[in-house]
């Protein structure tokens, strides 16, 4: 909120909205409206609209901890969709992720850690899942 006060400290309302339609438009957001509650909508609109209040302020690198856990199949691919155009506009994307498919799918490399230690990086487009199995379980 100290975001959007303005010089007298009151909240700058048209700003307010302006980055909420921004939101909203450019995450492809489902809501009936800018003034619906984050709760109320959909468990991958609800991550959309997490990652643009991210990208609001202009972050270089943004990190995504299990970025698609609990939502739909068509809300995961445009999750994958949104991770893939920003790393082709130059925004760093470290992906935190249980699920090895979404890791092969949508990152260049994996950083393998196995009991606190890196065990490996691979490249996603020559790795295997036993090869990052392996990796995961050498320092167990």
């Amino acid at each position: 909120i100290r975001n959007y006060k303005n010089k007298v400290g009151l909240l700058d309302n048209s700003r307010m909205k302006s980055d909420t339609q921004w939101v909203i438009d450019s995450m492809r957001v489902k809501t009936p409206g800018h003034r619906t509650q984050i709760g109320s909508l959909s468990g991958g609109n609800q991550q959309k609209v997490i990652i643009g209040r991210w990208l609001l302020t202009q972050p270089e690198i943004l990190m995504l901890d299990e970025p698609t856990r609990g939502i739909d199949v068509g809300a995961k691919f445009e999750i994958y969709q949104l991770i893939a155009e920003l790393a082709k506009k130059g925004k760093g994307i470290i992906i935190i992720s249980s699920e090895m498919p979404e890791l092969l799918g949508i990152t260049d490399r994996i950083l393998v850690m196995s009991n606190g230690l890196v065990s490996g990086i691979v490249d996603t487009k020559t790795t295997t899942q036993n090869e990052i199995l392996r990796l995961a379980s050498l320092h167990l």
